[in-house]
């Protein structure tokens, strides 16, 4: 199959247009129409419905996209990791975390790493399930617990526990809970059972649920247990890292605590030597020291 057909096939199904993708391609109108009709007749399959508001791939064309895609991905991971052995830090960074952290940790720092390195780029993948990183699903993974796969660079990063936090605005409507007894007056906000989450936050949420609540409010991931807890909804199981960027927040119940939840960076041994992934780790580990001494202040 002819690479080039399929490269400009590529910019025509991302682009929905002929002329957009031209205008990538820096070719014609009509140069790229060929090579689609090229292409098409020599798959014998018709691949772009055509319209006045521009194309849509049929199904076959979904097909043939999913694998340029696919390509596509693959070679500029691959030319990334050419460019590593020169000087600039450049190109696409895979990195998978937890929604929880992701949201509410990460995402709110990268604009300082994108400072430094503005030509990355970075597609954070959030999601409980743990990727295969020696299948390269992601090239670097930050998760609440120590990686068990083979052939994987460790490193411990912190240790987050979760503890119960309260608008001042929710504390002063209904007062402030003395006791962990007292919660039962209370509405508590938290992760529900089935939503996935580490098993010390889960023991801890089953202990404060073990006594009758007057009210509560389950979600399935953190930034959702943190939005309603800002909008003084009630009092939320959350991990303790969101104190330093939401200083309204109040800490209820101090005594009241999940167990140590260590949160480790991973990466490929074969990334071993990778500049993306020594200014990602080194950005990552910075921020943390800095979050320890803002908390220590």
């Amino acid at each position: 199959m002819d690479w080039d057909k399929l490269r400009i096939f590529h910019a025509v199904a991302d682009a929905g247009s002929l002329t957009h993708a031209g205008d990538t391609l820096q070719l014609s109108q009509s140069a790229v129409s060929r090579q689609i009709r090229a292409l098409e007749e020599g798959l014998d399959s018709i691949l772009f419905h055509r319209h006045a508001r521009g194309l849509i791939l049929t199904e076959q064309g979904e097909l043939l996209f999913e694998a340029t895609k696919a390509m596509s991905q693959t070679l500029e991971s691959t030319a990334a990791r050419i460019r590593d052995a020169e000087d600039e830090v450049y190109g696409e960074l895979r990195v998978t975390t937890t929604t929880g952290f992701g949201t509410l940790f990460l995402a709110p720092r990268l604009p300082s790493l994108y400072a430094q390195y503005p030509d990355l780029k970075i597609d954070l993948m959030l999601e409980e399930r743990v990727l295969d990183l020696p299948m390269r699903e992601a090239d670097v993974a930050i998760r609440m617990k120590e990686p068990s796969q083979a052939d994987l660079i460790r490193k411990r990063l912190m240790t987050v526990n979760m503890r119960l936090y309260a608008s001042a605005e929710y504390l002063r409507a209904n007062a402030t809970p003395a006791t962990p007894e007292d919660l039962s007056d209370f509405r508590l906000i938290s992760q529900n059972f089935n939503s996935t989450q580490v098993s010390v936050g889960a023991q801890l949420i089953r202990e404060l649920t073990a006594r009758p609540l007057r009210s509560s409010f389950t979600v399935n991931n953190y930034f959702g247990v943190l939005q309603a807890v800002l909008n003084h909804l009630g009092i939320g199981v959350l991990p303790d890292y969101v104190s330093e960027d939401f200083p309204e927040l109040v800490h209820v119940l101090p005594e009241v605590a999940s167990g140590d939840i260590p949160v480790f960076l991973a990466y490929p041994e074969e990334l071993r030597h990778s500049r993306r992934i020594a200014a990602f780790r080194d950005f990552v580990v910075e921020e943390i020291v800095a979050y320890r001494r803002a908390r220590q202040a």
